[in-house]
This record gives structure tokens, sequence and C-alpha cells, in this order.
């Protein structure tokens, strides 16, 4: 493997680094039962926010602190709104996206074109000089190992753990859970604010380390939120998947970038946005499984290639947590 294919390789992991926070906090929110829509709006606003507070103050900690804060606060808005308003999470999650994102461009205007702090590289020693490996996975920046963290973490967490298993149980079957003691609706608040951090988190990733800087409405973020609910169901509501599906999501971008000399009469914008619609694509067949129609279409077909194509949708098959979106009332 030549060292251009190498690097750019490593690119994506830190690419991805942002996309795997936001996907896992929205799949800790959604577990717990809430859908938090605005998470487009919040990772434009954070990383405005983010870089506006490095710039101000020098400091990429408080950076990074004020975009978890902020994705915290307006998580705990769509929890407040659903929860004690018995306001729609759709309705009120997508107006949230709406007016981050548009804050984001108002207030970041002071700060377009502006240089500033940037996430340093840290090398692990030893590991770096590994071959291949080193190169991709331990010469990168902190974000990225804490992303590899956050992955390992959140999945033993939600599968391995007894809290895990009780906010399975709030957003599958939460009168049950209550049942069992569980405060379900003060455990959705904070799984919510938790998700809703973890998704802030995601703006100073890209402003203070892969895409450096605000650039207001030509940043090229917005959509990546969008982007990452679909992961959240296309990876069936579990870290590990969730992550595997923001991989392939920069990976796809990548290959646009790499593809693009060697497709010379296909203009540069298509390649630029095929990622997307090919994310619609792969939650759409992630989805067949679940349709009646196909059941019924594999029913004519031979017994080895039903069984075959059987196997592979129920290996795809999602399906969200059962609660998900209605509200608990304790009775």
């Amino acid at each position: 493997m030549d060292n251009n294919t190498l690097v750019g390789l490593a690119g994506i992991l830190a690419s991805a680094a942002p996309v795997v926070f936001a996907a896992i906090g929205e799949t800790i929110t959604e577990r717990a039962g809430i859908t938090n829509l605005s998470i487009n709006g919040l990772i434009l606003l954070t990383a405005m926010a983010g870089f506006a507070t490095s710039v101000t103050t020098g400091s990429l900690l408080l950076g990074f602190l004020v975009g978890a804060l902020i994705g915290a606060f307006v998580s705990l808005i769509v929890a407040f709104s659903s929860i004690a308003l018995k306001q729609s999470q759709v309705a009120v999650g997508f107006v949230l996206a709406l007016m981050s994102r548009d804050l984001s461009y108002f207030l970041g205007n002071p700060y377009m074109g502006l240089s500033g702090p940037r996430v340093p590289s840290l090398p692990i020693p030893v590991l770096a000089d590994i071959p291949v490996v080193g190169v991709l996975f331990f010469r990168q920046d902190i974000l990225v190992y804490s992303s590899y963290i956050l992955i390992a973490v959140a999945y033993i967490f939600v599968f391995k753990t007894r809290p895990g298993l009780m906010l399975q149980g709030i957003g599958e079957q939460p009168a049950t859970a209550y049942v069992r003691g569980a405060n379900v609706n003060r455990l959705r608040y904070i799984y919510t604010i938790i998700g809703g951090a973890l998704v802030g988190l995601a703006g100073p990733m890209y402003s203070l380390s892969v895409k450096v800087g605000w650039k207001g409405t030509i940043t090229g973020l917005d959509g990546i939120g969008w982007i990452a609910l679909a992961i959240t169901i296309f990876g069936g509501w579990n870290p590990l998947r969730a992550a595997f599906g923001a991989y392939l999501f920069v990976l796809l971008q990548w290959l646009g970038l790499v593809l693009q000399p060697s497709l010379p009469n296909i203009p540069s914008q298509v390649l630029q946005v095929a990622p997307f619609p090919l994310m619609i694509l792969t939650l759409l067949l992630v989805n067949l499984g679940n349709s009646e129609w196909v059941d019924r279409t594999l029913a004519g077909l031979p017994e080895e290639v039903r069984r075959l194509i059987a196997k592979v949708l129920r290996a795809m098959r999602t399906t969200p947590p059962a609660a998900l979106g209605i509200p608990f009332e304790n009775e």
C-alpha cells in the first residue's frame, strides 16, 4: 500500500471522528426514547461557537466545552418540550435545527475567515512506528483517539452494563422499566442531555480540527447532522454499527475526491454530493427486510436463494426502540 493511500485512509478516520460522536450521541438519545432532530443545526452552531470561543480566549478546551454545553442545552429544550409540555419531538427538533443553523450564520459573521488554533497531532510513541497500522490509527490527534474510546465505551455501556440495560428498557418498554424502579422521565432527560453534549462536541471537532475555521454558508457542514440521523437508523441503534456507518460515509466522500481525476466527464459537484444519496440508498436497503412485500417476493424464489437472501436481510434488519418518540406518563 503506497504512502498516499495510507495518508488518505488515515484522513478518513480523522474526518469521521465528528460523525462518530454525532451518531453515537443520537443513538444514546434515541435509545432513551427521544428523537432529537435538532442535531444538524447543532453541529453548525457549535462549530461556530467553539471556533469563536477558541479564537477569543486562545483556549481549545473552552471551545469544546462551549460546544458541549450548547449541545446539552438545546437537547434539554427538546426533552423538556416532549416530556413536560407534551409537544411533538419531531416538530420541536426541526424548528430548533433551523433556528440553530440560522443563528450560526448570523452570530458567526464576525469570525468569518479568521485563523484560529488547531488541535495538534499527537502520535503515540512506539505504536505510531508500526507499519501501516501505526500510520492509520496512531498518528492522529486526541479527538480521533477519543472517538475510538467512545465507540468501545458506548457499546459496552449499552449492552454489557446494568444502567445500559435500563437505558434500553426506557426506550423499549418504559412502563416495565418504571415498575422495576426506573424514573423514566428523569433518565430520558439525562440521556438526552448526554447525547446532545456528544453531538455538541462534533461541531468544534470540525472547526478546530477537520476543517479549521468558520466560513458560514460555505463551511460544508450543513447536512452532516441529517446524515448522522440516517446513520443512527442504519446502525440499528447500535454504537458499533453507527461507527461503521460514519466511516462508510466519509469513505464515500474520499472516494469521490480520489475518482474525480479519473472521471473527467462527470461534473465534480456530482461526485461531491454522491455520498448523500448513496447513504440514503443504503438506508433503504437496510430497511428492506422489514417490508412484508419482500417476504412475499422471496417466497417465490428457489429455496437456496431464498435462504441466502433472507439471511443477509436479517443481518441488516433494524428495529427502532418500541417507545421512540412516545411520551411516558407515570400512572
